[in-house]
């Protein structure tokens, strides 16, 4: 299937059949009142045609009540089932055996189309083990390259035309991760200040692109900088270079994406389309499942950008929720109250997890949920940010009636948990980053491909969860 793939909402077929079971009886109805004004005309009594019409009414309405549920419980559902299950394969990039169970009824149908999708998932098999070949020759140039950078004792940046970062390494974090959390494809304005960068870019440029050295204000106005700028030979990107002590830091791995270059800058505009947007995947662990009352002992998140996990962008963090943390939540999540001693308070891991995240879009599952905990504990920041909740993104794909945990939504698209991290902030932040991962191409062969179609998609389905109406009070933002 190539292109978007137009197709109705997810009940329509559902809505039809029962239209149509709705017309039925309604035509039987109309039959009997019909043949009850031919019988008074033929001279038969009122008070003789009133039972048996009643009885008939009854009867009609009845049957075709009982048909329509069992057509929906055993042709309806099963089919939006298979469709969605098909879609899974299609664009979810799924490999585990399309389940034909629940179409036992639809004969051949199911069947075949399990065939279909183990040939499908035959051929992407191959597909993934060339890709992982590449991969793995990939990772290890980057280790070697890394070697070779750790013996130069400079932090550097690769900035791109639109001046938003595409390469820095470990001292560039050691530089400026006081400043704010350096991530792909954000303002270097967020780093170091505008004025005072421009300026030194437009001398750059205008010395005929000879090296500058110079020195640059941190943008919090906190610190200078001493830094090298040259020009790239790529559409008026820069480099930028700084001065670190090589013996605090020694190792220098790189987190880079040059597929960033030529991509227009991006925010949370409703327009922009899923797969251009930068994600912030969040998950809390708390002292109990009442938002209202409890509190938190940590928080995680994993940026997803450019269709993949930054593993080198993660946050992660303890907190002392200042009360004791009952057993029960101990043994869901494995967090005592001799871990968290020394962890940082609730509005300060707060604050540092809305540093960075800052102005992207936020993903989470049961997201309602987190939010709650998260504005609870808030001091002096807003998460006013567009969100995005996976239980809804699934009802908009698989429908209302199936499952929406964590757990079954990664089943079905063929996600495996690490069960060791499962439950622990940081460990359910990736799994659901990707699922995302997973959906993105799904939403957009269903139609559903910028961020304010998704946003209107979870609207669709929100009586899943009423407390969903938090999810759509924000306002998109554009993102520094």
């Amino acid at each position: 299937m190539s292109g978007r793939e137009r197709r109705p909402t997810r009940l329509t077929l559902r809505l039809r059949m029962a239209l149509f079971f709705v017309a039925l009886a309604a035509l039987g109805i109309l039959s009997v009142g019909l043949g009850g004004l031919v019988a008074l005309r033929a001279g038969i009594a009122a008070d003789a045609l009133i039972g048996p019409a009643a009885v008939a009414v009854f009867g009609i309405a009845a049957a075709a009540a009982l048909i329509a549920l069992l057509f929906d419980e055993n042709v309806a559902r099963p089919i939006d089932a298979l469709a969605a299950a098909l879609r899974a394969h299609a664009h979810g990039k799924v490999s585990a055996p399309l389940k034909v169970s629940t179409a036992r009824h639809l004969a051949d149908l199911a069947p075949a189309a399990a065939a279909v999708c183990e040939r499908l998932s035959a051929a992407d098999l191959g597909t993934a083990q060339r890709l992982a070949r590449a991969t793995a020759e990939l990772e290890a140039e980057k280790a070697r390259l890394s070697d070779i950078l750790s013996e130069i004792p400079l932090a550097v940046m690769a900035v791109d035309h639109n001046h938003r970062v595409t390469l820095y390494d470990r001292q560039s974090v050691h530089a400026l991760g006081g400043v704010a959390a350096l991530g792909l494809g954000r303002s270097i304005f967020r780093y170091f200040d505008e004025g005072a960068l421009r300026a030194a870019i437009d001398l750059l440029r205008a010395q005929a692109g000879v090296p500058l050295k110079t020195t640059l204000p941190t943008a919090d106005g906190a610190g200078r900088l001493t830094a090298s700028l040259r020009l790239t030979g790529r559409g008026g990107g820069y480099l930028i270079s700084m001065d670190v002590d090589r013996e605090e830091l020694p190792e220098r791995p790189l987190v880079f994406d040059f597929a960033l270059i030529d991509r227009p800058v991006r925010g949370v505009d409703p327009a922009i389309r899923l797969e251009a947007l930068p994600f912030v995947v969040f998950d809390t662990e708390t002292t109990g499942l009442d938002p209202k009352r409890d509190a938190l002992v940590q928080i995680g998140a994993i940026r997803v950008l450019n269709g993949r996990l930054v593993k080198g962008e993660a946050f992660q963090t303890l907190v002392d929720p200042g009360r004791p943390i009952p057993a029960a939540a101990s043994r869901v999540h494995g967090i005592t109250g001799e871990m968290v001693a020394k962890a940082p308070g609730p509005a300060a891991a707060v604050a540092a997890f809305h540093a960075f995240a800052r102005g992207e879009t936020l993903v989470a599952h049961n997201a309602p949920f987190d939010l709650a905990i998260l504005g609870r504990h808030a001091q002096g920041v807003t998460f006013d940010a567009p969100v995005l909740d996976t239980v809804l993104l699934s009802a908009a794909l698989f429908g209302e009636a199936e499952t929406h945990t964590l757990d079954a939504i990664a089943e079905r698209l063929g996600v495996t948990i690490d069960a060791a991290a499962r439950h622990t902030a940081l460990g359910d932040a990736v799994a659901t980053g990707q699922v995302l991962l997973h959906m993105i191409p799904m939403l957009e062969a269903a139609g559903i491909t910028t961020l304010g179609e998704a946003q209107a998609a979870m609207r669709r389905h929100q009586r899943l969860m009423p407390e969903a109406r938090r999810l759509f009070a924000a306002e998109a933002t554009p993102a520094r």
